[in-house]
């Protein structure tokens, strides 16, 4: 005896060990990890990494080869004699070889600036990335909860079958001992069978929720995966943060950042240069023979009046400033209407689950009583079924709806912003 008991126990505690745990947060942390959506962090990192490369070139010599035959009409003679000597003409067929060198010295931080709408632009958008990503939580609530429902329907379903069984039990024994009708039993036989199609229906639908949730996080799950109720009595009072407020915050510094590139488009540009080449004439264009030549210098290149136009586009940020204002009061507005709805959600379930444990206790009471009947012929089957019936109706009322509190706070915290595990 003591072997067998030995080996039960080792078969619940093979079986509880295959059994894999999921929580909550880790399909949260899965389904953002694995969306198809979540591959766009990466690639948005990579564009502005390459973009800012680009940017930064701006600081290396520019460098250009330039290369020129020309046949002009005429060319510069200068009539003069000199004691019987001319100067020579230059001939009509000229050509010229340079290589160009500009090095940029100063201009104000552009180029920082640049750098820096880059960087915003980045952190924007992939905070918007990370918005839409945050949209799947409701997505996973919906699986995960409705799982869980389904899961509790199927066990008291079971719970109610095993409890039919034992009444037919009890009336075959008494058709086979004559204190019932023979056909007494055909009444709960055929409410055995109609709770094995909903057995079947409800493990249908079971199958399909844990395929759905599967295919958000990217993860295989079977009936032999467990999905653990969370309890959540800290979601009133945990602080939340909506990745919304922070995307309107990066959207607010991405135009400051432009603001500050528009400022310094008003400074002075400062080149150096340097020209090298070859060719006829050169520089001398009184030498008519091919010659080297160069030239060095630094160069200023200053817009000093834009007609206002810097100030306008100051404006016009100005303006787009107000537009995401407008856009953060919008969503705290709506938000806090969510809040308002969820909260008299969670309050509305969590009445009814009172009401419940009272429906509940009555309907065991008058089960008890039925039975009872049943078993001396007071009452027919049908009657003690109506009575069985709703007692596992109201079961799974209740079950339903601890497993539909739990998500409403799941979901009034999503709506808060407060995802802690």
């Amino acid at each position: 005896m003591k072997k067998v008991s030995f080996l039960i126990l080792l078969l619940i505690s093979s079986l509880t060990s295959a059994q894999e745990i999921l929580t909550l947060g880790e399909c949260y942390d899965l389904a953002e990890e694995n969306y198809p959506l979540a591959s766009q962090l990466s690639l948005l990192q990579e564009k502005t990494a390459r973009e800012l490369e680009v940017i930064q070139k701006d600081y290396l010599p520019k460098i250009d080869l330039n290369a020129k035959a020309t046949y002009q009409s005429d060319v510069i003679e200068i009539p003069m004699d000199f004691g019987g000597q001319t100067i020579e003409s230059v001939d009509k067929d000229q050509y010229r070889a340079t290589v160009d060198v500009e090095q940029l010295i100063f201009n104000g931080g552009k180029i920082t600036a640049r750098k820096d709408i880059k960087e915003a632009e980045l952190r924007s958008q992939q905070q918007e990335v990370k918005v839409n990503l945050y949209q799947i939580k409701k997505r996973i609530n919906q699986y995960y909860f409705g799982i869980l429902q389904l899961r509790e329907q199927m066990a008291l379903l079971e719970s109610k079958k095993e409890a039919l069984s034992e009444r037919i039990q009890e009336l075959e024994s008494q058709v086979k001992y004559g204190t019932a009708l023979p056909a007494s039993e055909n009444v709960l036989y055929a409410e055995r069978l109609k709770i094995e199609q909903q057995q079947d229906e409800v493990e249908s639908q079971y199958k399909s929720a844990l395929q759905s949730l599967s295919a958000y996080i990217a993860k295989p799950l079977d009936t032999s995966t467990t999905l653990e109720l969370p309890k959540q009595e800290r979601y009133l009072a945990a602080d939340g943060a909506r990745p919304e407020s922070l995307l309107y915050n990066l959207k607010q510094e991405e135009l400051d950042q432009q603001q500050s590139l528009l400022s310094r488009s008003l400074y002075p540009n400062i080149y150096g240069f340097a020209q090298g080449g070859y060719g006829r004439p050169g520089y001398n264009m009184l030498n008519n023979s091919f010659e080297d030549f160069y030239m060095v210098g630094v160069k200023l290149n200053w817009n000093v009046f834009d007609w206002g136009k810097v100030k306008e586009q100051k404006k016009s940020l100005e303006i787009s400033k107000d537009l995401i204002e407008s856009e953060r009061e919008t969503f705290n507005f709506n938000n806090r209407i969510e809040l308002e709805e969820a909260q008299m959600k969670i309050n509305k379930i969590q009445k009814l689950l009172k009401k419940d444990r009272e429906i509940i206790a009555l309907r065991e009471s008058i089960v008890e009583t039925t039975q009872s009947q049943l078993t001396h012929g007071v009452i027919t089957p049908s009657e003690f079924l109506t009575e069985f019936n709703n007692l596992y109706e109201a079961k799974i009322n209740q079950r339903l709806h601890e497993i539909d509190l739990e998500k409403a706070k799941a979901d009034y915290k999503i709506i808060k912003g407060n995802t802690e595990k």
